[in-house]
């Protein structure tokens, strides 16, 4: 049996390539789901607490750049890992029916840069 690719659920990991790695799943509660849905809420967490840690350190005047780069580069990670999240939850939610009398229209497509 195949799944269609909006059927997949984007993992919150990446394989050893760095690219994305999918989970093709008739329900959400294997072993993998369970492990995504885990590593998710871990990684929401992290990202929360370095939002709340980040304006201590940005307000110190003498705070060191290394100190600053290492923020910078954990929120970026942090972020990055948010927005597979979203991604990926957004990707699962149910397409809402039409109203009476409304047709079904697709998104525009965003357009792609030439390599």
């Amino acid at each position: 049996m195949t799944t269609p690719h909006d059927e997949l659920r984007l993992l919150p990991w990446s394989g050893p390539d760095g690219k994305p790695c999918f989970l093709s799943a008739d329900d959400n509660t294997g072993y993998l789901s369970r492990l995504a849905d885990n590593t998710e809420s871990l990684q929401l967490s992290l990202a929360s607490k370095l939002l709340d840690h980040a304006p201590e350190v940005l307000a110190d005047e003498e705070a060191d750049p290394d100190e600053l780069r290492l923020l910078a580069a954990d929120l970026t990670g942090a972020l990055r890992d948010a927005v597979r999240v979203a991604s990926s939850r957004g990707h699962r939610l149910a397409i809402p029916a039409p109203f009476a009398g409304e047709e079904r229209t697709e998104a525009p497509r965003q357009p792609v840069a030439p390599d």
